[in-house]
């Protein structure tokens, strides 16, 4: 991945404080994955941002790189790589989504 592009995703993680990569957008999901996370968010209550990593092919390819995670959608909270679809609705269901993300100081 080159150096533009990494720090383009960095710059996205650290400007957003919830940041959802995903497949569409928030409001006309592409992919079921991406709109099951999405409304977990609404449920958690919280403010996020998502970017539509089919918009650009050099985020999305850089993003699996960046995370080793070969998937969309991607969450990130508080800078940090938290997972998929499967991942963040088990975080959600025990609690521990919410717990993080009172940590990162947005709920």
């Amino acid at each position: 991945m080159s150096t533009e592009v990494r720090s383009r995703i960095e710059s996205l993680i650290t400007t957003n404080k919830v940041i959802l990569f995903m497949k569409g957008t928030r409001q006309i999901p592409a992919c079921g994955f991406s709109n099951a996370v999405v409304q977990i968010l609404k449920k958690e209550g919280v403010p996020f941002e998502t970017f539509n990593i089919l918009s650009d092919p050099e985020v999305r390819q850089g993003l699996k790189e960046y995370s080793s995670w070969p998937t969309y959608p991607q969450l990130y909270v508080g800078g940090k790589f938290v997972g998929g679809c499967d991942i963040v609705t088990e975080l959600h269901q025990s609690g521990d989504l919410a717990k993080e993300l009172t940590v990162a100081g947005v709920k």
